[in-house]
């Protein structure tokens, strides 16, 4: 786990947010229609509209996540699909309450 990375993705709210959302997303997205489940995540589209940002801006937000093991992408088909990376978020805060 890289502390530093981890804490840099947290300093920007929007990505907070999609933790937060990505936290419990059958209450934060629209079921798939593709897919009837949220085991492999949220649809990149459904975090973007939900965001109204960019979808250039959510796919940088979501590389710099994955960069810092926070979300665990998969793909089906043409599209990817995000979902938090609990235990790296448990070692994070364990981490925290540790050493501050």
């Amino acid at each position: 786990m890289n502390f530093v990375e981890i804490n840099k993705v947290l300093s920007n709210t929007t990505r907070v947010h999609i933790l937060k959302w990505l936290k419990d997303p059958e209450s934060n997205f629209p079921s798939h229609q593709d897919i009837d489940h949220f085991n492999d995540g949220v649809c990149v589209g459904y975090i973007q509209d939900k965001a109204g940002l960019s979808q250039s801006t959510i796919s940088t937000y979501l590389a710099a996540m994955q960069n810092a093991n926070l979300v665990i992408p998969t793909r089906h088909g043409k599209w990817t699909y995000y979902k938090r990376n609990e235990k790296v978020i448990q070692s994070y805060i364990k981490s925290l309450q540790k050493e501050l």
